[in-house]
């Protein structure tokens, strides 16, 4: 599989113009009308964010195909595979590649990191009101103008905040998608639920331990970032303190209606250790399990 580890490589390899900086690459649809992604699977060393809109193939990343037919604003981590099919975008778009070392000795190097959204799913983009996409394309225009216009040792970080606050308008974005799509997250929980009840019921547990946020993403076709910041903001919980309450549910049962020690009820509950099992009752119920035992003994 392909590996690009310059932004140069990625153009030349698919009939773009030279990026003006190394570290750093501004594509629009318009300036590109003739570029066209050769179908290829590859990984990248550098971070994307892509505003696009095909007019015909796929996107893939991850696990999921996405043809962007609506618009959509996509955030891409390095060293993620990705595949392109004969992809043809449409004139209204672009794509801003930044390398890793571009963003050394800038807040942003770990700052990056924090924007779940890179861990998402091509199917999870965020989707962009009219209003919206005006201020990404100021934003935008405003990083392209710097770019062009005889870089010097102001520009970087000039760029940089400007693509900061890319970053934070999507993240402020992403919050009015999941409030806009209450009945998906509202549907969400309800067939998380379902799920961990049906794990438990078919022995789950005792086969393979607890369920990890991860094993539910995928039953839900979601990603694990995605998952948890969508139960977040609806519920006010992750997807983790949702598995963790609903194991303490059904530690309450086995301890009311068994006689199996706090050790047996961790045990078949998949945890490994019962004191962190004893731990996470105490934080969910206010009281250890022994304690919570004891308020149902005559």
């Amino acid at each position: 599989m392909k590996h690009y580890k310059t932004i140069s490589e990625l153009y030349k390899s698919n009939g773009f113009p030279p990026p003006e900086n190394p570290l750093l690459g501004i594509l629009t649809f318009e300036e590109s009308e003739k570029c066209t992604f050769i179908e290829r699977e590859f990984t990248m060393a550098f971070y994307t964010i892509a505003l696009t809109k095909l007019k015909s193939g796929t996107f893939q990343y991850g696990r999921t195909k996405y043809d962007h037919e609506n618009g959509s604003l996509a955030f891409l981590k390095p060293h993620q595979k990705i595949l392109m099919n004969n992809v043809e975008t449409s004139e209204k778009g672009f794509l801003l590649y930044i390398h890793e070392d571009f963003l050394v000795n800038h807040s942003l190097h770990s700052d990056i990191t924090k924007y779940g959204y890179f861990d998402y799913e091509v199917n999870e983009a965020l989707h962009l009101s009219p209003k919206e996409e005006d201020i990404i394309w100021e934003l935008f225009n405003k990083i392209k103008l710097e770019y062009y216009n005889n870089q010097d040792e102001y520009s970087k970080d000039i760029v940089l905040t400007h693509i900061d606050s890319i970053l934070k308008y999507a993240q402020r974005f992403y919050k009015r998608q999941f409030l806009n799509r209450s009945v998906l997250s509202g549907t969400i929980i309800t067939k998380f639920t379902y799920i961990l009840k049906q794990y438990f019921e078919n022995g789950g547990l005792k086969k393979n331990g607890l369920p990890s946020v991860k094993y539910m993403a995928t039953e839900l076709a979601l990603s694990p970032k995605y998952l948890s910041d969508l139960l977040k903001q609806e519920t006010g919980k992750t997807a983790l303190e949702h598995i963790h309450i609903a194991l303490v549910i059904e530690a309450k049962n086995i301890l009311i209606n068994t006689d199996k020690t706090v050790a047996e009820t961790a045990y078949q509950l998949g945890f490994e250790n019962p004191p962190y099992f004893s731990r996470l009752f105490k934080k969910e119920v206010g009281v250890t399990p022994t304690a919570y035992r004891e308020q149902f003994l005559n």
